[in-house]
């Protein structure tokens, strides 16, 4: 049963558009890979599907309902520089996404209220591994650490869908190798939906249920602007991810990722 759908869907700004005839079925539970060289829509693509966007044309369609006219619970979002609080405490800093709903006028909750907001806080703290950092603040942390708060931060709303735009693509890769493992822990622990931006075909396969190809394939040179990018490749891999992929397919792909 679809639980997410990409009804013919267009973006454009004013002249140019970014991508053209988007139509797709994600099942609740698959993990989406988006790849493809820069400029070919993928961002705008998740900004769709947060809401900070509408589609020009066309609809995307949430457990069978359109998308909330703005990003709400059911979407979490996490960049790749880290939107985490400097004044707050690593506590603080997920708690206040717990508190903010509750009391939009003052940002805080007192008493009981405010205990189990910080309660809850240090629960995802713990699964992300930030249990022993709860005091500390953004500053200390080292990059991995403040990715996992930002992660955190995401997963503290409960939500259904989870975006994630290049979100280890500042990391060494050892610690990029370690927020891989804790990705996959969370995702087949909460059943998300997660959809993730990356420049990285490696990344894409060893994460992925699925990869998105995205590729602008009409090319006017007299109007550049007037074609958007469209999935070109649509590939399921399988449980151990790894997908039966032709080789003169794997060759013609990575030009474009290193490109991007």
């Amino acid at each position: 049963m679809s639980f997410i759908q990409v009804n013919n869907v267009w973006q454009q700004y004013g002249d140019q558009v970014v991508l053209e005839r988007l139509n797709l079925i994600i099942r609740e539970g698959e993990f989406c890979t988006l790849v493809g060289a820069s400029g070919c829509g993928k961002s705008t693509f998740l900004r769709l599907l947060l809401g900070q966007e509408r589609p020009s044309k066309g609809e995307i369609l949430l457990a069978g309902q359109p998308l909330a006219a703005e990003p709400d619970s059911s979407r979490g979002v996490v960049f790749q520089r880290y939107s985490v609080f400097p004044h707050l405490s690593v506590l603080d800093n997920v708690a206040i996404g717990l508190e903010l709903p509750r009391s939009p006028l003052l940002g805080r909750l007192f008493g009981a209220a405010k205990r189990d907001a910080r309660a809850q806080a240090e629960v995802i703290l713990k699964k992300v591994g930030l249990g022993h950092a709860l005091d500390k603040y953004p500053s200390q942390l080292s990059g991995g650490m403040q990715q996992r708060l930002a992660i955190a931060q995401a997963l503290i709303m409960k939500p259904r869908v989870l975006l994630l735009d290049e979100p280890f693509g500042a990391l060494d890769p050892g610690i990029r190798k370690d927020m891989h493992a804790l990705l996959l822990e969370l995702w087949h622990e909460t059943k998300l939906t997660v959809f993730m931006v990356t420049h990285d075909l490696s990344e894409g396969f060893s994460l992925g249920t699925r990869l998105l190809v995205f590729d602008k394939t009409r090319i006017d040179p007299h109007a550049p602007n007037a074609f958007g990018a469209r999935i070109t490749y649509d590939i399921p891999l399988n449980s151990e991810r790894r997908a039966t992929l032709p080789a003169h397919l794997a060759v013609s792909l990575q030009p474009a990722i290193q490109g991007a």
